[in-house]
């Protein structure tokens, strides 16, 4: 058996691995500690039997330090410790394959597999109807799945709710408090149901600091979002789900939010995005899957995604005279003309030929060149090609 007592000492950031040897178990067998960003990553080497469980406590030691005793224990152990969960950094956090939701004679989801690695934003993509729904709450433990197998962190989330639970934050795109609950209240409530101290400084990270005291139905709607994100995440969960998250935000809230984001992400939590915002889901997303009719029809980078399309880039070009937009000449390599405003979008499979002769043509008819573009496909002009092309 392990032995009680048996701890290691690290400097929470430091980032360097301890090992603790596990007496009365195989030769070798041991457990790498690594800490970042007073976060706990472990990993185990060598056989253990299944029944065997493990609870790692944490207990100050200084004030830059943490001190972690290991024992066994059971299922009935108090609240409040750690169960270790027995996967490595570079294995998925979040699993999913041959998930399929069925509702009566309509089938939601089709088989669908992907995974999840700590520290990575995955975007859920896909237009209404699409399946995305169905998925996260399936993976929030809301609804059973007909088929296939879901699990974080190796928990199955219809099965074991109660373990699931401290396990996954969720922000819903559509959420709300009682209208009389304070600001301040809810955070002591989430916190409590989760047993941990309330984390005012989320509330003053989201602006939300000077609304301590006032109640959900006197804020706005952008400041209940941003309420709900902090609720979601204050319990620091290893995985949180977010949809919609910006929805109703201005551009400083938006920027707060992807700033927390990203803070998140590199304290090594796991994040599955469901957005409309094709711009933010290729700005903020590591790897994206695109859903279409319960399937999904494109996954990989937001690069990766693009680049698989038709190839062709975007010229657009805006001139004093808009001697373009009154003469459709053609020119090398363009496959498309498009007139937006006061541009002409020029669709090309050679862009610096397109350019060149583009530039020729304005001097020759004696206008000037306002403004000039060359942007390669974004992930929206992407998107909308495969599922108006089903999946193509």
């Amino acid at each position: 058996r392990a032995q009680p007592g048996r701890s290691c000492h690290q400097s929470p950031d430091s980032g360097v691995l301890n090992k603790l040897a596990c007496p009365g178990f195989a030769d070798g067998f041991e457990i790498a500690c690594r800490f970042r960003s007073h976060l706990l990553f472990l990993t185990l080497k060598g056989e253990i039997s299944a029944a065997r469980q493990f609870t790692l406590k944490f207990a100050p030691s200084s004030e830059d330090s943490m001190q972690t005793d290991l024992y066994t224990h059971n299922e009935n152990n108090e609240r409040g410790s750690l169960k270790l969960w027995r996967h490595a950094m570079d294995r998925p956090i979040i699993s999913v394959e041959n998930f399929r939701k069925v509702y009566g004679d309509f089938v939601a989801v089709s088989g669908i597999s992907f995974e999840v690695r700590p520290g990575e934003i995955f975007g859920l993509l896909g237009p209404n109807g699409a399946g995305k729904t169905s998925t996260l709450e399936c993976l929030e433990g809301i609804r059973r799945p007909e088929g296939g197998t879901l699990q974080i962190m190796g928990v199955d989330p219809s099965r074991e709710p109660r373990k699931l639970r401290d396990l996954i934050g969720v922000q819903l795109q559509t959420s709300s408090l009682p209208a009389n609950m304070e600001v301040g209240e809810a955070m002591k409530f989430f916190c409590a149901y989760h047993g941990v101290p309330p984390r005012y400084e989320l509330l003053e990270r989201l602006g939300l600091q000077q609304k301590l005291h006032n109640q959900y139905q006197q804020l706005s709607m952008g400041q209940q979002r941003r309420l709900a994100l902090a609720l979601a995440v204050a319990h620091k969960p290893p995985v949180v789900f977010l949809d919609e998250p910006t929805a109703g935000l201005d551009v400083e809230s938006r920027t707060e939010l992807h700033e927390l984001m990203q803070e998140l992400r590199d304290d090594g939590i796991a994040i599955i995005l469901a957005t409309h915002d094709m711009a933010e889901a290729e700005k903020m997303t590591d790897r994206i899957a695109i859903l279409l009719q319960g399937e999904i029809v494109a996954s990989g980078t937001p690069r990766e995604i693009t680049a698989t399309g038709s190839g062709l880039t975007k010229v657009s070009v805006r001139t004093e005279a808009s001697v373009l937009e009154k003469n459709g000449v053609g020119f090398p390599g363009v496959a498309q003309r498009l007139l937006k405003e006061e541009y002409v979008n020029y669709f090309s499979t050679s862009p610096g030929p397109t350019v060149q002769a583009i530039l020729d043509y304005i001097e020759s008819q004696g206008d000037k060149l306002i403004d000039l573009r060359v942007e390669r496909p974004s992930l929206e002009e992407r998107f909308l090609e495969i599922t108006t092309n089903g999946g193509e």
